[in-house]
């Protein structure tokens, strides 16, 4: 089994910066994808950000050039620095991983809590 494990959430006000981190643990070869979405109350579950092995990461429009994406593949983590955060950023953010041969993994989401 793999298992993600996120921190970082909390209640920021606009303007203001969070970071994500999400570790992934169990046994595995790799892991190809590692990424982030969100859900807010009453909406789907949205793709924030996604980085594969080898090519550059892609972002959803709403946070392009206030997010970041990153990983450590030596610590089979992901990072999400989140800057100019707006109100309609709150959410619950998941982690996402595709692990080889494996299969998709999430982990229990941390809640992202922007206040105006």
């Amino acid at each position: 089994q793999v298992q993600l494990v996120e921190s970082g959430g909390g209640l920021v006000q606009a303007g203001g910066s969070l970071r994500l981190s999400c570790a992934a643990s169990g046994i595995f070869f790799s892991i190809n994808t590692m990424g982030w979405y969100r859900q807010a109350p009453g909406k789907q579950r949205e793709l924030v950000a996604v980085i594969i092995n080898g090519r550059n990461p892609d972002y959803a429009d709403s946070v392009k050039g206030r997010f970041t994406i990153s990983r450590d593949n030596a610590k089979n983590s992901v990072y999400l620095q989140m800057n100019s955060l707006k109100p309609e950023d709150t959410a619950v953010y998941y982690c996402n991983a595709i692990v080889s041969i494996i299969g998709t993994y999430w982990g229990q989401g941390t809640q992202v809590t922007v206040s105006s």
